[in-house]
């Protein structure tokens, strides 16, 4: 029974990998991508709350001092 001749299989692979990552490459590189993202600027117009104008604290009862 003769034997399958393996030893052009590594060409073949090597050959097919880089056909693949040309035609790859070519293909993206037909993409046109922007150089840098847009901002956007957000003109934020909050309203105060009022808990955000006075301070206050809370006291947990079992902090409080007893007498």
């Amino acid at each position: 029974m003769p034997q399958l001749d393996t030893t052009t299989w590594f060409n073949v692979i090597v050959t097919a990998l880089i056909t693949l990552f040309i035609i790859f490459q070519t293909i993206i590189s037909k993409y046109e991508f922007p150089l840098e993202p847009l901002t956007k600027l957000h003109n934020n117009q909050t309203q105060p709350n009022p808990w955000e104008l006075k301070w206050t604290k809370i006291y947990l009862p079992h902090l409080s001092l007893q007498p």
